[in-house]
């Protein structure tokens, strides 16, 4: 990975952010096994870091069907691990073939109706290098938000939740792109910039214990 250029002022997607990342990654790491994991996919736009998300398609139905999210699903009984889940559910969905080359690590695992989600991530390189195939039954869109829109503040929205009347939790939503990310997706996207901008970006969600993974 090359230095930071002028479209890269943070050195997000540096060789030294890179070795960064993979440290923090690897000293929290050993959280169990998951039953489903998701890749999330940095890349550069012409030369602009961002983050890739798709939108799932309304074929597939389910509490999720429509969403923005990112590429996974259940693990098989064949996956070793949550890395190999959700690098072959980025192949099945994406047609894409990456490598654990290009994986930096886990975010810590999350629970998602009833299941604990590992998010994995991953740098996909310059998206230009890339051929794309989304799977049609799986995915509506593909789209990318840059890492810099993302950090904006007027961009970063949150949802409070009350339970009985009373204040109960509260998660955070991205505005102002193609489509709201929000919901487990936007919760994961949070820990990502907490994870590549620790000195730009601080979690201002509060989620009770229920909602935390162990």
């Amino acid at each position: 990975m090359s230095e930071p250029g002028p479209e890269d002022p943070g050195g997000l997607l540096s060789a030294g952010s890179e070795r960064r990342c993979r440290a923090r990654l690897a000293a929290a790491a050993g959280q169990g096994a998951a039953a489903a994991a998701v890749l999330v996919p940095l890349c550069s736009v012409r030369g602009r870091p961002a983050v890739l998300f798709t939108l799932r398609s309304r074929r597939l139905g389910g509490p999720h069907s429509g969403d923005v999210s990112f590429p996974g699903g259940r693990r098989d009984p064949a996956d070793a691990d949550a890395v190999a889940t959700a690098l072959r559910e980025t192949r099945e969905e994406l047609g894409l073939e990456l490598t654990e080359q290009n994986v930096w690590g886990q975010l810590r695992t999350l629970p998602d109706r009833g299941l604990m989600v590992a998010p994995v991530v991953a740098n996909l390189g310059p998206l230009e290098n890339l051929t794309l195939a989304p799977n049609p039954d799986e995915v509506a869109e593909v789209f990318t938000l840059p890492l810099a829109h993302l950090l904006r503040e007027d961009n970063q929205g949150y949802t409070h939740f009350r339970t009985a009347g009373r204040y109960s939790y509260t998660l955070p939503v991205f505005l102002n792109g193609p489509h709201r990310v929000w919901g487990l997706t936007a919760v994961i996207t949070e820990l990502t910039l907490e994870l590549l901008a620790p000195g730009r970006y601080r979690r201002k969600t509060v989620v009770p214990a229920r909602h935390r993974s162990a």
